[in-house]
Formats: structure tokens, C-alpha cells, sequence
């Protein structure tokens, strides 16, 4: 209990009853469960009031009953994080849309929209997004056009740097089941 040696230094500086000397002060404090008097030279008595409450403080939080009840609280907070970190499940419209400001987040809108309900080329499709204020380069987009033909929502006809794009199934049927 280092507070209460120090705490006890400024106690027994002068004996009871003995008058106190101009430069000092006498301070009785009460602070949660404790009550303190200290005794001490009034240019120390911001310094020395802090160094005493913070000693309290410190005390407070070595009780078990606290420490038990603080490690509890860090439990929950970190079992709240965890929850809310856990895959959720996703709707069949949510994994095609996927965000919707990455390339592949803006097809898979376009495509929900029923876009490519009839044949569009890379060229018709980097064309339109750029309308629609998204500036991908073509790669990004034919990198994501290729993308959902690998998922099975779109099949290209044509050949290698002319392919054309179009829906496999409708986007109704996806959304139904």
C-alpha cells in the first residue's frame, strides 16, 4: 500500500495539536470509500492532491470485485465484435450485386436491370457505364464481364476481342430461387 506510506509521511510530519507552520496547509479529503488528510506546503498542494487521488484510484482498481467486473465488460465488448464481424446470409440478389461501385457490383446491377437481355459488346458496355458517370478501364470491365460468365450468369458469342455478352437466365429466375 504505497499510497498509505505517503499519504502517512504528510500525516506525521507534526504531532496533533501542534500549531502548523504559514507556508502549510492541512487538507482533509474524501474520495469514494476513503477519507485523507494531508498536510503539506501550500505551493505543493495541487501536486500533492493529484498524486493522492490518483494513488486512490489506483487502489480502487487492484479490488478483485472490480477487476472481475472490468475483465467481464472486456469480454462483452469482444464477443460484440466478433458477432458483428460473422458472415451473414446473403440473398441471391445481394451476391450478384455485390457492393454496387465496383465494376463487378455495377454489371451485376446492369444485369439485374435485364441490361444484357439482348447481346452487348465490351465497347457498348464500357460506353455505357461511362454514361453513367463510372470510368473503368476496359479491362476492369472485360476482366468482370469474364468473371460472370465464369459464375454461369452470362454467356459471350463471338471471338477472341469481339465477344458479345448476354444474360445465361433472366434475372427473375435467380431472384425467384
Amino acid at each position: 500500500m504505497a499510497s498509505n506510506k505517503f499519504i502517512n509521511s504528510f500525516a506525521n510530519r507534526l504531532p496533533v495539536g501542534e500549531a502548523l507552520p504559514l507556508d502549510e496547509v492541512k487538507i482533509r479529503l474524501k474520495h469514494g470509500e476513503w477519507e485523507v488528510e494531508i498536510t503539506c506546503l501550500e505551493s505543493k498542494v495541487k501536486q500533492v492532491v493529484e498524486t493522492v487521488l490518483s494513488s486512490l484510484d489506483s487502489a480502487k482498481i487492484a479490488d478483485p470485485a472490480i477487476r472481475a467486473q472490468m475483465d467481464e465488460l472486456w469480454r462483452e465488448i469482444e464477443a460484440l465484435k466478433a458477432r458483428s464481424v460473422e458472415a451473414r446470409p446473403i440473398a441471391a440478389e445481394q451476391k450478384l450485386v455485390k457492393g454496387g461501385m465496383t465494376c463487378r457490383g455495377l454489371l451485376g446491377n446492369l444485369w439485374a436491370e435485364g441490361y444484357f437481355a439482348t447481346e452487348r459488346s465490351l465497347a457498348d458496355v464500357h460506353e455505357d457505364l461511362s454514361r453513367r458517370g463510372y470510368n473503368y478501364d476496359r479491362t476492369a470491365v472485360s476482366h468482370s464481364l469474364t468473371d460472370m460468365v465464369r459464375e454461369n450468369i452470362m454467356t459471350r458469342n463471338g471471338t477472341m476481342r469481339n465477344y458479345r455478352y448476354i444474360q445465361k437466365r433472366p434475372p427473375s429466375d435467380v431472384m425467384a430461387g
